[in-house]
């Protein structure tokens, strides 16, 4: 589960992280009036930073990130913010923080690695950018070291990534090195004690303050365990207080799984399983393409409940293809079939729908889906997969129709 930059600000400093002082606003004070924000940012120096809180990138050029030098400027810029559209995402609240004077940023993250099953430091001296953009253009300039689970962060680790520093920043002194030593032991920490997947920091930024240089934590991104919730106490209440995409609460109704993923797709996934979704998001975008969102229908589906998850699933406008895995054992595949047609007779089948499933009753639900206009089955996920990448490249597939 990704957070949210304000929480993962308040984990860093919690946590013991270098961090300028911030504030995080929801819409709900602004209503209150501009006293209530004024007064929630009273302990920060101006100039400050508005920053719009939603969980997609691009902030900057969406005009989701803006400074304001007193609190004239606060109040306005906190307004304009507040209720804009970000690629789909409504601003519900916004953070806070105090500008920092940079002189050179850099990108830090522990995380867990799949392929040594333990957790690695990423360093670049290249900060301030998507960690993907540095790979893509510059891989040389990436560095992994992993974490010995038993000896944690040691003296080598920090000596490993202040020479990495010094390729870009020479007068990186003892002095630095020290404050990085702790600030690595620390977010070490944070990423054991919280049950993360994902502590990243980026940028962390040298500043200058108070004609000295020193680190800090400018932004930071954190991604948890959802299933560590009984652990994690404040993840259940994190999680209870977001806002919800308008189709996911829709999909609660159900008893279904609505999460939105990319917000560039064009395809949505559903399917009866997290792992079945995780198989199709990797085969899908394995082909160059991008998922905008997926929905879980859970176990036991109707042909009812699996007209309702269609029609939910395509009524984003920038939906343009639907791609359903099912195995057939809990919930039959008569009964996704017959799920889909009612959808397609209700008129909700508005976009192509690439179809596989397998299981139980399987004959019978390919005798039902017969003749759907804009239905193609597939007798495999590749083949599927292979037939959703042409039917997006406009050349023809396999499948049946």
């Amino acid at each position: 589960m990704d957070l949210m930059e304000y929480k993962a600000k308040e984990l860093f400093s919690a946590g013991g992280l270098p961090v300028q002082k911030f504030a995080h606003i929801g819409e709900e004070a602004l209503a209150r009036g501009d006293a209530e924000l004024i007064r929630a940012a009273a302990e920060l120096a101006y100039p400050v930073v508005v920053k719009a809180q939603v969980m997609t990138g691009g902030r900057g050029k969406a005009g989701g990130i803006k400074f304001a030098e007193n609190e004239t400027e606060l109040v306005k810029r906190t307004r304009e913010i507040i209720g804009m559209n970000i690629k789909g995402h409504t601003v519900h609240s916004v953070m806070i923080v105090e500008k920092a004077e940079v002189i050179k940023e850099f990108y830090l993250s522990i995380l867990l690695d799949r392929m040594t099953k333990g957790p690695v430091i990423i360093f670049s001296p290249l900060g301030g950018v998507e960690i993907e953009q540095v790979a893509k253009e510059t891989p040389e300039m990436i560095f992994k070291t992993p974490i010995h689970p038993f000896g944690g962060i040691e003296a080598y680790h920090t000596a490993y990534i202040a020479d990495k520093i010094r390729l870009v920043y020479p007068e990186f002194g003892i002095d630095l090195q020290k404050e990085l030593g702790i600030l690595l032991r620390n977010l070490y920490a944070l990423f054991l004690k919280s049950d993360c997947l994902l502590c990243e920091v980026n940028p962390l930024a040298l500043c200058r303050k108070d004609g000295a240089a020193h680190l800090l934590a400018l932004d930071g991104k954190v991604s948890v365990d959802a299933s560590a919730v009984k652990r994690q106490p404040w993840l259940a209440e994190y999680t209870a207080a977001m806002p919800k995409h308008p189709l996911s609460r829709e999909a609660e109704n159900f008893g279904f799984l609505y999460i939105p993923c990319e917000e560039d797709g064009e395809i949505a996934v559903m399917s009866n399983g997290s792992g079945m979704l995780m198989s199709c998001i990797d085969l899908i975008t394995r082909d160059g393409m991008s998922v905008r969102a997926v929905l879980d229908l859970g176990g036991g589906a109707t042909a009812e409940r699996i007209q309702e998850a269609v029609r939910i699933i395509l009524s984003d406008e920038r939906t343009r293809h639907l791609f359903i895995n099912i195995f057939g054992g809990i919930t039959r595949c008569d009964e996704v079939a017959g799920g889909i047609r009612r959808a397609y007779e209700a008129g909700h089948l508005t976009k192509p729908v690439i179809l596989r499933f397998e299981g139980t009753n399987k004959a019978r639900g390919l005798e039902i889906i017969s003749g759907i206009p804009g239905v193609t089955y597939a007798d495999s996920l590749l083949e599927g997969v292979a037939v959703l990448s042409a039917e997006k490249n406009g050349s023809k597939g396999g499948g049946r129709k």
